[in-house]
């Protein structure tokens, strides 16, 4: 009996889920950033338990929300990882020939230096390329793209808290604000598309296997 492909839709959700839950994570320790950096610059010039007390309130804030921050944001990365090796495994069974590197390296492409530069962008192309129908298959498309440059842009202009919860001046906050905001416009560019590119191959791929296993086996379209 002829095994068909599952949906892989509840995992997408729960990709787009945490992603979502990782950008209202990110705003919400911006906010409290901007809460210390009123704080540091309505006290600036005051030295009182009041004043004390309240910056130190504003600095257990950031802390916290930035350490639920990261954890969030690992969970992200972990469940993206674990969706790209899901896609793989179906990837394999379409077009197993196409698929240029190794399973492992849906993980260790965005940790190694040099070839997180490069190697996540050809897994995803090669994922795509296995979703589309062999008259018409290539590797690579626009929103990759575009997904990958703003990928890139992440790398070079994105950061995390830590100017933040180290300013102890209001001009050092608000220019570690400054820094953060462009950087997580940055970010969230780069999440929104990332989960238009997991929403898409999550449907297209199952489609395609699929569409190869109720069709008899053709040797041309493994080429």
């Amino acid at each position: 009996m002829t095994r068909w492909a599952r949906p892989r839709g509840g995992l997408a959700l729960w990709v787009c889920g945490m992603f979502v839950c990782f950008v209202l994570m990110t705003a919400a320790t911006e906010a409290a950033g901007w809460h210390k950096y009123q704080v540091l610059r309505t006290f600036a010039h005051q030295e009182s338990d009041a004043a004390d007390n309240a910056r130190v309130v504003a600095d257990m804030w950031v802390g916290n929300l930035a350490g639920w921050w990261q954890a969030t944001g690992v969970a992200a990365v972990a469940l993206f990882v674990f969706w790209l090796w899901s896609m793989r495994e179906l990837a394999e069974r379409i077009w197993p020939q196409g698929q240029r590197r190794h399973p492992a390296w849906a993980l260790f492409g965005w940790l190694v230096p040099v070839a997180q530069l490069f190697v996540p962008k050809m897994f995803v192309n090669d994922l795509w390329a296995a979703a589309r129908p062999p008259a018409r298959r290539r590797r690579g498309a626009p929103l990759l793209t575009v997904w990958w440059i703003s990928f890139l842009a992440c790398l070079r202009w994105t950061g995390d808290f830590t100017a933040l919860k180290s300013a102890w001046t209001a001009q050092a906050a608000a220019e570690a604000l400054r820094r953060l905001l462009v950087g997580d416009a940055l970010r969230f560019a780069f999440l929104a598309l990332t989960a238009v590119v997991v929403w898409q191959l999550s449907a297209a791929l199952p489609r395609a296997l699929d569409a190869k296993l109720r069709q008899p086996w053709d040797p041309s379209s493994d080429d």
